[in-house]
């Protein structure tokens, strides 16, 4: 019934930068020289992606190698990866090409400016089976405040904080605006065709939402969920434990579908259930494990913290089984101590700077790579 795993793969966004936390961009030139990476529009932030695979401790080495690569990169030119998904000390007023050529980078500075310039991590996972992918899209869509709130690390912005534990999503454009609860595949294809032709989208790429089907050929074939809510989860262990939930609530839903799915186990209509989802993800960006939810059950108010450890808790049987229980722990450290965002806001209102917060997030995940060429070196 449930031995069965899911792929597993993430696209990653880094920023880079000086070791006083300013942005520095050089996108255009490591790409030249490490295959690993893809330019990004604006030319301080690049991105890699990791092969699928089921198995977590293969994806913690496809995580940490192209970062361990791209750091010894930089370290040759006194530089460093930033941590956080804004540019928490950068240049918010100009954005900087990486490609002054490429006619979607023109739309999208032109269309957007600096508000698309974050770091962030998507996380996909293989649902081959239509009907279930489009039954995960909607629990996951509804629940997608949830995997903001843990992986919350954006609450500056122009040497500011922004008030918001992930100033990241309040900034992003959500394109198209109305994105609907998707009934099933068809209904998908029907509603991006008319996206297309009315021009609210450019292309098939240019859905910008929570969640989303994704595919070799969408929107026609897919054969992947892709969580694009998360900020940049710079603690590799802390990703998979966010990776780890998800997976098990996909395979608690294909286990029950009745029960799982918004479709059939909601008070609330498709429309209603799409406005709660959006409603909350912003409530989260503004409050991440503080804030106050509607669950999507029945639109009753559960504090965020609460919601996790309920879904902890619900899918802790499966991950014994699935010998996955170790792979949750970080997230009872979160809700315990806060994600990154609470905890350097805590610190900044005590009088501790920007610059200094990133610089121990700098540390912080140097130390993790270090950590990991020491074992590697062991076995």
């Amino acid at each position: 019934m449930t031995n069965f795993m899911l792929l597993k793969g993430f696209e990653v966004e880094l920023f880079t930068g000086t070791f006083a936390g300013k942005n520095v961009g050089v996108a255009s030139e490591i790409t030249k020289e490490i295959s690993d990476f893809v330019k990004e529009p604006d030319q301080r932030n690049l991105e890699y992606i990791t092969v699928p695979d089921k198995r977590y401790a293969v994806l913690k080495h496809a995580l940490l190698l192209p970062r361990i690569k791209l750091r010894q990169w930089l370290d040759c030119r006194k530089l460093t990866i930033l941590p956080g998904s804004t540019l928490s000390l950068g240049d918010i007023k100009n954005f900087e090409r990486s490609d002054v050529e490429n006619s979607y980078h023109s739309f999208i500075e032109q269309s957007y400016g600096t508000r698309v310039v974050t770091a962030s991590i998507h996380i996909n996972l293989g649902v081959e089976n239509l009907s279930l992918l489009f039954s995960a899209l909607r629990l996951v869509r509804c629940e997608a405040s949830l995997f903001l709130a843990l992986s919350a690390s954006s609450p500056f912005l122009g040497g500011n904080a922004t008030g918001a534990h992930s100033q990241r999503w309040v900034q992003f454009p959500k394109t198209p605006s109305n994105v609907p609860m998707f009934l099933d595949h068809a209904h998908y294809v029907t509603w991006v065709e008319d996206q297309l032709a009315q021009g609210r989208m450019q292309n098939e790429r240019h859905l910008w939402t929570s969640v989303r089907p994704n595919g070799p050929e969408r929107p026609h074939v897919l054969n992947r969920l892709e969580l694009r809510i998360c900020d940049l989860v710079g603690n590799v262990d802390l990703l998979l434990a966010i990776t780890a939930l998800l997976e098990l609530r996909i395979i608690n839903l294909k286990n029950n579908m009745t029960k799982y799915d918004p479709m059939e186990a909601s008070t609330n209509t498709p429309k209603e259930l799409a406005l709660l989802a959006d409603e909350n993800d912003l409530i989260a960006a503004k409050f991440s494990l503080d804030a106050n939810l509607s669950h999507w059950k029945s639109g009753r108010q559960i504090n965020c913290r609460d919601w996790i450890n309920e879904l902890v808790l619900e899918v802790t049987p499966l991950a014994k089984e699935l010998d996955m229980f170790e792979l949750l722990q970080p997230i009872e450290s979160v809700l315990k101590h806060g994600n990154q965002s609470m905890i350097w806001l805590n610190s900044h209102a005590k009088g501790v700077s920007i610059q200094s917060l990133l610089q121990e997030g700098i540390v912080e995940m140097e130390r993790e790579e270090t950590n990991f060429i020491q074992l590697k070196s062991t076995q």
